[in-house]
């Protein structure tokens, strides 16, 4: 692990705070802690962010999820141990992260509306652009 550049949570402590007060709302919706964790761990997992792959596998191993679930996610196209709502919620998360390659087009966007509510939408979105947040704020830092 590297030495931290910046004390950045203590630096821009009222910015950083904003990012906590989301995620703490986050906690509170109806999409649960899991599957939040998991959109987390395969966002991190894309963006290498080797602190927050920690963080979240943890998190959900303390869950009781299936380490196979957390060993495989990045193969969750190809596997058969996810949900069609977990599926949905998944290439939404990774379009949301490779944003610039496909700006989230709607053959990704649609399959939500089966699983989700729009409320649920738009938190399953708030939580992706904050862990993207995250990852960017650990990886430059060198957290």
């Amino acid at each position: 692990m590297s030495t931290l550049r910046l004390p950045y949570s203590d630096l821009s402590s009222q910015a950083y705070q904003g990012f906590v007060q989301t995620k703490k709302a986050l906690d509170q919706s109806t999409l649960g802690k899991a599957l939040i964790e998991l959109i987390n761990l395969r966002i991190s997992q894309m963006n290498g962010c080797a602190f927050c792959l920690e963080m979240h596998a943890a998190a959900l191993r303390s869950g009781n999820q299936d380490a196979r679930r957390i060993d495989g996610l990045a193969g969750w196209r190809v596997s058969e141990r996810y949900t069609e709502r977990e599926r949905a919620a998944l290439a939404w998360a990774e379009s949301l992260t490779a944003i610039s390659e496909d700006h989230a087009p709607d053959a990704v966007f649609e399959p939500l509306k089966v699983h989700f509510s729009n409320v649920e939408i738009a938190d399953l979105t708030f939580a992706a652009a904050l862990m993207n947040a995250f990852n960017r704020l650990a990886i430059a830092m060198r957290q």
